[in-house]
């Protein structure tokens, strides 16, 4: 079922609501690390004295330069960090159009489904990035205690959030809010597997950058898979 839903999503990618998506994607979150960059750079210029003076050595007019090249590496090592879950949360406003597309081509018996609006998939897309940068964060202290471990617990946490999150932010189109976090609760090993397997990407360059739109579209297929497997046992 996972694996079907993967390759089903893997198989679409080329669409043009796919690619809209990565695109506005991937361009909000370069727009927005580089406008933290140059906040974050401008802030160190203007707190940096353009000289001062030390005992024994004379003027330094250095310092500020020196304070900005620093303050430069460090954005673009942070950067690369943020990347991915940054292009995560962007992509999260523009779920709608994925689900949409796959749905078109995959389910086109269903009624359309509620459209997330685009207060409310902000807030999920703020919330969902709080929570991985915060949680990676903190596993960050796993990995150093654990290193041997360390790309097996990045797969099980990072799992677990993405799992939960795009299923959540599926579920919700078609079952409101309360019925979507009842439907993750039946499938929480189903999601976090997905998840884990989804979560492996992330570690691979530039493919990383694909793991959003993939994500939404095989969540979609997951989703609709689990529903009809528990209708059929229902029936």
């Amino acid at each position: 079922m996972i694996f079907t839903a993967f390759a089903r999503a893997l198989a679409q990618l080329g669409d043009r609501p796919f690619r809209r998506t990565l695109l506005l994607g991937l361009g909000l979150t370069l727009a927005l690390l580089a406008g933290a960059t140059v906040l974050f750079v401008g802030g160190i210029e203007w707190l940096t004295p353009d000289s001062f003076t030390l005992p024994w050595i004379g003027e330094i007019t250095w310092i500020d330069n020196i304070a900005s090249v620093a303050g430069v590496l460090l954005m673009l090592a942070l950067s690369v960090f943020l990347m991915v879950p940054v292009a995560a949360a962007f992509t999260g406003l523009f779920l709608d159009d994925v689900a949409d597309a796959v749905e078109a081509r995959h389910y086109p018996e269903l009624e359309p489904a509620r459209r997330i609006g685009m207060l409310e998939g902000l807030r999920d897309a703020l919330s969902f990035l709080g929570v991985l940068i915060a949680v990676n964060l903190v596993a960050l202290v796993i990995y150093l205690l654990l290193a041997p471990a360390a790309p097996f617990v990045f797969w099980a946490v990072n799992g677990f959030l993405l799992g939960r999150e795009y299923y959540q932010m599926v579920a919700i189109r078609r079952l409101g809010r309360e019925g979507a976090r009842r439907a993750r609760r039946r499938h929480t090993g189903t999601i976090w597997l997905a998840g884990a397997l989804m979560a492996v990407p992330l570690t691979v360059p530039v493919v990383n950058l694909l793991v959003p739109i993939l994500g939404a579209a095989s969540f979609t297929h997951l989703f609709h898979m689990l529903e009809q497997r528990d209708a059929r046992r229902r029936g």
